[in-house]
């Protein structure tokens, strides 16, 4: 290893990444893209829901519990005449659910008997149909609150839960979300850069006149690495910086502790990027392989949308080849629950782990010579 020929292939290739608007572009405007799409326009929570309300005989009851969806920050009630038009409204997905009070339903409630809320849910997508029968249940248990406390009683219920919500107080999804994505992208700017940075010096033919330099292949990937890794660490820490103020997702532990981590990481995806273009040597193939093995996995089997404990067996099995998500499951516990050791050690581990292997691999697979 010689200094003096690290630097200058280092110097090359800071030159290479200035004179390509790519190079830039993926590493820093990528993750300005990306997060302002998915921190203002992906949401997992609902508000506003559209929600067709039927009051067959009105009455001071009944007002009182459309009162409750109408100051609900997740209902957004349009009234109906009738069921038979609330279910045409259902059947062509201008509401998403019914609320049917029947006409016997305020004489039920002042007779203290059992008063049903018929309640239809579209269960197109599963997901919201939950949380709008949550947020519907909720509505109903303050109106029954209200209503005991009216007739000077204290409401009676078999069980009464009272939830403490950890780590996310708030239940913003955007806290959960944001997180996240910088695995994502960390992911895009190590692996997709990496991949296309050798198989360009195989098609321009410049590997060639490397080749008859007295550099050793070591110095040539070391060479491609150093400035990747500072361009996706510059990535990360815009990513942070966004995340934190303008999406005030809260830090709570370690900044220096999650810089090392992404470090970490992004040694995987450097190592994973320059396994491939070396095997590859076609930017074009190196940039599909590049998205189909590491964004693809990364998006869906990291646990960044989808809750990897839900998956089929088969599948979380798979995951654990997955390098994001331990990074995910890093990043989520730093940001909102803090320094828990046990979780960062583990998936540092698993972490240091896939580095040393996929960058040994591209060193053990990068030979000098032309075949």
């Amino acid at each position: 290893m010689n200094a003096m020929r690290l630097r200058g292939l280092v110097r090359k290739e800071f030159l290479q990444i200035m004179r390509d608007p790519s190079a830039i572009a993926i590493a820093f405007v990528l993750p300005l893209v990306l997060l302002i799409l998915f921190g203002y326009g992906v949401s997992m929570n609902a508000h506003r829901v559209p929600l067709a309300v039927v009051v067959d005989q009105p009455s001071t009851v009944a007002q009182g519990f459309v009162a409750g969806m109408q100051q609900s920050k997740y209902f957004a009630p349009r009234h109906y005449a009738d069921i038979v038009g609330a279910r045409k409204a259902l059947m062509q997905r201008k509401v998403y659910g019914i609320v049917w009070l029947r006409g016997d339903f305020a004489r039920q409630v002042r007779r203290g008997a059992t008063a049903p809320v018929a309640v239809w849910l579209d269960g197109v997508d599963a997901n919201n149909a939950r949380l709008l029968q949550g947020y519907l249940r909720g509505v109903w248990r303050i109106w029954l609150q209200q209503q005991s406390e009216r007739a000077g009683r204290k409401l009676t219920l078999p069980v009464m839960a009272e939830p403490r919500i950890w780590f996310n107080p708030a239940l913003r999804s955007r806290d959960f979300l944001v997180p996240g994505l910088i695995a994502v992208i960390m992911t895009l700017i190590g692996a997709l850069l990496t991949a296309l940075v050798v198989a360009r010096e195989w098609e321009r033919g410049t590997m060639e006149a490397l080749m008859a330099t007295p550099v050793t292949m070591a110095e040539i990937l070391l060479g491609k690495l150093i400035p990747y890794f500072a361009l996706g660490m510059g990535g990360m820490l815009l990513s942070v910086a966004m995340a934190v103020w303008l999406f005030a997702v809260p830090l709570v532990g370690s900044l220096w502790l999650l810089i090392a981590c992404s470090a970490l990481f992004l040694l995987v995806a450097l190592g994973m990027g320059l396994l491939i273009s070396t095997l590859a040597r076609n930017q074009f193939v190196a940039a599909q392989v590049a998205v189909i093995v590491t964004f693809l996995p990364a998006f869906i089997l990291s646990g960044f949308i989808f809750d990897i404990e839900s998956m089929p067996a088969v599948v979380r099995v798979i995951t654990h080849v997955i390098a994001a998500r331990y990074y995910v499951s890093l990043l989520q516990t730093l940001f909102l629950a803090g320094n828990v050791w046990p979780v960062v050690l583990v998936n540092s581990a698993a972490l240091a782990l896939m580095a040393t292997l996929f960058l040994g691999l591209a060193w053990r697979k990068s030979r000098k010579r032309l075949d």
